[in-house]
């Protein structure tokens, strides 16, 4: 077309060749003009490309002074795989990155302040963003001081808070526990109100008492709710000391500690000298202080993620009405009882819950009874074991693990339980393993594993043996739950897979009874489960049977004589210590047992 006499034309393909024949002569080094070098790694490229993709790089060869020579620009903090993948965004206008690249791309993008590609690459993070990777995530985003990022990881822990505090990167978070005492008739405010009372006292301890952070957190710190709604030092309380809690294994004092004498001058005290009021809040100069999310959990009880002093932490607060009540508590019959029972009498009663609440535990059947190790609950990794007697209905404790652990692998042989791998809640996967020996009740070590092991199998899947085979059911890869399930033949070395289960799920409990696969709970994706299903090997085919009474997610499942008991876990709202059976007649699951009254 030749309008008003002048020749026009647009060749749609130039662009495009263009780019492409540029990038292939970055790639072969021919008239290129800069160098980079990337912890080691050098790379060439042409200073008008970059200049004009990267407003960092565009300032560094606008000082040069002599825009001619060969450039030399060194990088010791990027990757240098994220930093090809910005070399050929710079020519070609595509990124492509293996997710497990993004963040670092998104950190070499941010060096380089190229803003669209960091934006590119933090809505990719939250569009793949989990409960089991938004702590990480907010670490990253936080790192990266990025509000917008943070924000919107902020709103999705908020929306499921719950949920989060079951993963494993919860339970490693640095951990401030508060025991608050009420005045009778005393109620703790909203979670809004309550939290900021908590990062008021959190402060007062640190510039006025010359506390910090770290001591704060080495035990649990009593606190006192006053009549007239201020929260005070545990101190401020008749007495000395307290027993905070007790068990068979250990019992913990806590110390009152007089008001401490010093001369830390408060940060945001005037020049006349003056303190400020004990519920004044103070601005940190530094660092950031903020609540990110809160729960009420159960009666009195709070769960918060906040940001003290800079540090991405868990508050745990439980108030209660007066030192001699328990910080736990205890299940209450929900089936009235007659006073005129007569001797001998077979009465139902719900089953006696676990002294711990656990989740991700080790189950397995020892001499007839239960036992129950491990385990993660909302404070810490346990390491201490409960044995269940189903005669009399009563739990009572094994000398504890050596070494805290969850999400371990449990087996008895010859009359001795076996534990291996897990992770210890605060560290990467374990690979020791340990034994326990019934005659002189203790904890023996035993050699480690060639390599640390958690969620053996695949990600949270159930593994178990039946027949000589060992299977390896449900679990998730890149986080989307599996219902396959595969079974290994050590005699020809082979995996098959077998029929799928009815429901998808990881993190599911299962027991083998009369030859069959009993699996129960879980996660689905969504939400944790109580359904179950019975695998049976002579038909290759999954059932589904009755749902259990809870939801449980990472509940420890086994058998005992001919019963199935599950117990413990998470039901997307709490940790469990319940316990609940199935009879097979039936076809039903349980809290209830049948004793005999005397």
């Amino acid at each position: 077309m030749i309008p008003n006499g002048y020749l026009m034309f647009e060749d749609e393909n130039f662009i495009e060749s263009s780019v492409a024949k540029l990038n292939a002569l970055r790639k072969s080094g021919q008239f290129c003009d800069v160098r980079l070098q990337v912890c080691g790694h050098e790379m060439l490229a042409h200073r008008a490309v970059l200049a004009c993709c990267s407003p960092y790089l565009f300032e560094i060869f606008n000082s040069d002074g002599d825009p001619h020579r060969v450039s030399h620009v060194k990088f010791d903090d990027l990757n240098p795989e994220a930093v090809e993948v910005l070399l050929n965004y710079a020519y070609t206008a595509q990124l492509k990155a293996d997710k497990e690249l993004v963040k670092d791309v998104y950190s070499a993008a941010k060096k380089l302040k190229m803003d669209r590609v960091k934006q590119v690459c933090g809505d990719y993070l939250l569009s793949r963003m989990d409960v089991t990777s938004c702590i990480s995530y907010r670490n990253f985003a936080s790192c990266m001081g990025d509000s917008r990022l943070l924000n919107k990881v902020d709103a999705y822990i908020q929306e499921h808070l719950l949920q989060i505090s079951e993963e494993e990167e919860f339970l490693k978070l640095p951990r401030l526990k508060l025991e608050v005492m009420l005045e009778d008739n005393v109620c703790l405010p909203s979670n809004g109100k309550l939290y900021t009372k908590v990062i008021n006292w959190v402060q007062r301890s640190i510039w006025e008492n010359g506390d910090s952070l770290e001591e704060l957190m080495e035990e649990v710190q009593t606190l006192y709710y006053s009549a007239d709604h201020k929260l005070l030092d545990g101190n401020l309380l008749d007495g000395q000391a307290e027993v905070f809690g007790s068990d068979d294994d250990h019992i913990q004092f806590v110390q009152k500690k007089p008001p401490r004498e010093n001369g830390h001058k408060p940060i945001n005290s005037s020049s006349t000298g003056c303190l400020p009021s004990p519920n004044a809040p103070v601005q940190s100069p530094k660092h950031e202080w903020k609540i990110i999310a809160s729960e009420k959990t159960s009666n009195n009880t709070y769960l918060c993620l906040a940001v003290l002093d800079g540090v991405f932490c868990v508050i745990f607060l439980h108030g209660r009405n007066s030192p001699q009540s328990s910080p736990t508590s205890t299940p209450k019959l929900t089936k009235s009882l007659s006073f005129e029972m007569q001797p001998d009498e077979l009465i139902e009663k719900p089953m006696s819950p676990m002294h711990y609440a656990r989740s991700g535990l080790g189950t397995a059947e020892l001499n007839g009874k239960l036992i129950a190790a491990g385990g993660y609950n909302r404070e810490e990794c346990l390491r201490t074991v409960e044995c269940y007697d189903p005669h009399t209905d009563h739990w009572s404790f094994l000398a504890p693990m050596r070494t805290p652990r969850a999400r371990f692998q449990m087996a008895v042989l010859m009359g001795q339980l076996y534990v291996v791998g897990g992770s210890n809640g605060h560290s990467d996967d374990l690979s020791c393993g340990e034994m326990y020996d019934p005659n002189i009740d203790d904890w023996i070590p035993v050699p480690e594993l060639r390599t640390n092991r958690c969620n053996a199998g695949r990600h949270q899947s159930a593994v178990c043996e039946l027949g000589g085979y060992l299977y390896i059911i449900g679990g998730a890869e890149s986080w989307n739950c599996l219902n396959t399930v595969e079974r290994y033949n050590p005699e020809n070395n082979t995996w098959t897979l077998i029929a799928p289960m009815n429901v998808a799920r990881r993190g599911a409990g299962v027991a083998v009874l009369d030859g069959k696969l009993f699996v129960g709970g879980g996660f689905d994706g969504s939400h944790a489960i109580s359904c179950v299903e019975m695998y049976d090997p002579t038909r290759n085919e999954w059932k589904m049977i009755g749902n259990m009474t809870s939801a449980r997610s990472n509940a420890g499942i086994a058998s005992v004589g001919n019963t199935i008991y599950a117990v413990g876990g998470f039901d997307g709202n709490e940790f469990l210590n319940t316990v609940e059976v199935y009879n097979l007649e039936s076809n039903e699951w349980s809290p209830y047992t049948k004793i005999f009254q005397f």
